[in-house]
């Protein structure tokens, strides 16, 4: 492990509550676990209790409650996290940080921790419609990961497609920088239901009719492509994925994600190695 640090914290706020949040990584034997409070479970031990624009999971009753737990998610299953460590939160949900997973993967890096494959594998091709997203998914030999995404943006300045087949190198330099993004007419929607405040205009991107409007790094066509490709890798984790095999999304979002995820599962398209 060489001079790996046993325990890091990183703190920010929330994009949806604009709450304090404080979160400490512990490097420890066993499995992934989420905590709050004095309540604790494992990653498979988790389920989706809401994807109101971002994935917020619970265990034990609702005695555990943790939202907007994608880009961390993400980051774990980007540098092949699958076991050794604590996620210990202090607040409602994750904090925004840079938008993206690159503050979760310095984290992470800081620790050093044992990388390991998924336990999620694509058994068969299958093909998953929900309303106007579509999942496609077919197994790939050799162990290999496959995830592309396709975004329905009628917007000739957005690059629609995005694709990771697995690199941590890859998911750290390409995946992991792409931050959140929203549509115009969505932000005044969004600040009606009291979401997004005290957002860090560097952390997010807003398409306009007239302008792309960013902070801080240059913003690149194909970043929200990117970005829901970090948001379905992250999604895709709490499930033991990405799996081994090819999984491709047609417009996919949170919502559409947790439900094709279980649909696949109940069907075992999607298997448990």
């Amino acid at each position: 492990m060489g001079n790996a640090e046993v325990e890091v914290a990183v703190e920010g706020v929330g994009l949806h509550t604009g709450a304090p949040s404080r979160v400490t990584l512990r490097a420890r034997a066993g499995p992934v676990t989420l905590g709050a409070g004095r309540v604790t479970a494992r990653i498979d031990e988790l389920t989706v209790a809401s994807t109101l624009r971002a994935t917020t999971v619970e265990a034990h009753g609702g005695a555990l409650r943790v939202g907007t737990v994608e880009h961390v998610f993400a980051a774990l299953a980007g540098l092949g996290v699958y076991a050794g460590l604590a996620l210990d939160v202090d607040g409602p949900e994750m904090p925004l940080l840079d938008g993206g997973a690159v503050a979760w993967c310095d984290a992470l890096s800081r620790l050093r921790l044992a990388t390991g494959g998924p336990r999620l594998r694509v058994a068969g091709e299958a093909t998953v419609v929900l309303g106007r997203s579509r999942y496609e998914f077919a197994p790939r030999p050799r162990d290999r990961v496959e995830v592309e995404v396709c975004l329905e943006l009628d917007d000739a300045r957005v690059t629609r497609e995005a694709r990771w087949v697995g690199s941590a190198e890859d998911f750290r330099q390409r995946i992991a920088p792409a931050r959140t993004f929203a549509l115009a007419r969505d932000v005044e929607e969004i600040a009606e239901l009291g979401l997004a405040r005290r957002v860090d205009p560097a952390s997010v991107v807003v398409l306009a009719p007239d302008a792309i409007h960013h902070a801080g790094r240059p913003f690149s066509p194909d970043e929200p492509a990117r970005h829901k490709l970090l948001d379905l890798i992250g999604d895709l984790y709490l499930h033991g994925g990405p799996p081994i095999g090819w999984v491709r999304a047609v417009r996919p979002g949170h919502s559409a994600n947790a439900l094709a995820l279980r649909e696949a599962l109940a069907d075992r398209i999607l298997v448990c190695a």
